[in-house]
């Protein structure tokens, strides 16, 4: 059995703090964003984006970005609506929601941009 592995993350180094699974993992390059995406869609999930400032990830409540996309099975108005978030608010974290209505909970949540940690 291998060593277990102390990721590092500390309070009082925002640049350290993890958010969720993914963020333990090796960051996902755009092709492999993309079938994630790619996965909520064939789910039948809604995808919903949020963001928040970095001080508050922490927090259970980030601010949604419009509605979710009910029913929005185009990956790439998806994307386009992440870009419009991300460019509206550039000093935020913004994740993506897939909302599976049928069992009423989230299927899978991920941050899709990391905002820049200023001192």
């Amino acid at each position: 059995m291998s060593e277990m592995q102390d990721y590092g993350s500390r309070l009082s180094d925002p640049n350290s703090r993890k958010m969720g699974t993914f963020s333990y993992l090796p960051q996902l390059s755009p092709d492999e964003l993309r079938k994630q995406v790619e996965y909520i869609v064939k789910m039948g999930w809604n995808p919903a984006i949020e963001h928040t400032e970095p001080e508050n990830t922490r927090s259970n409540f980030w601010y949604m970005w419009k509605l979710p996309m009910f029913g929005e099975t185009d990956v790439d108005a998806i994307f386009a609506e992440i870009d419009m978030c991300r460019k509206a608010n550039p000093k935020n974290h913004v994740r993506l929601v897939g909302y599976d209505n049928f069992k009423q909970t989230q299927g899978t949540s991920m941050v899709v941009h990391r905002a820049e940690m200023t001192a």
